[in-house]
C-alpha cells in the first residue's frame, strides 16, 4: 500500500489567520511547504525573505504584494512568485477575508521577518 500524508488544517495551525504544513515533517522526502492563509480585513503579514522562492496563489478576496520594489494587486486565480531572498509581504484590501496558499521551495520553513508593513 502506499503511503499518503494527510494532515488536517486543524492540526497544523501557525497562528490565527494560518496553517504551516512542512513537508519534511509530515511527508518525509517532500521539498515543499505550505501556508493555508485567511487574512482577516484590514491585516497583513509582514515584510520579510526566505533563502527560496515563495509562489502565492490567491483563492478569494484581493490583496496587495509588496515584493522587492514591486508592489501588485492580486485577486481569486491570480499566482505571483517571489524571488528568493526578496522582502515580501502582503495585505488584505476587502471587507472579506483573503484566502491565500503560498508554496515555499523547501521541506522547511525559513524566514527572516522585518517589523515593516507592506505597501
Amino acid at each position: 500500500m502506499t503511503d499518503v500524508a494527510r494532515v488536517a488544517l486543524s492540526e497544523i495551525a501557525f497562528s490565527p489567520t494560518a496553517a504551516l504544513y512542512e513537508g519534511a515533517k509530515h511527508a518525509p522526502g517532500s521539498d515543499i511547504s505550505m501556508f493555508v492563509v485567511r487574512q482577516n480585513p484590514g491585516g497583513f503579514v509582514p515584510l520579510h525573505w526566505h533563502p527560496y522562492p515563495e509562489t502565492f496563489l490567491v483563492i478569494s478576496g484581493r490583496g496587495r504584494w509588496t515584493a522587492g520594489d514591486v508592489v501588485a494587486e492580486l485577486g481569486p486565480d491570480e499566482v505571483i512568485v517571489v524571488p528568493p531572498e526578496t522582502l515580501h509581504g502582503f495585505r488584505n484590501l476587502t471587507d472579506e477575508p483573503l484566502h491565500v496558499v503560498s508554496v515555499h521551495e523547501s521541506g522547511t520553513l525559513e524566514q527572516t521577518f522585518t517589523e515593516d508593513e507592506p505597501a
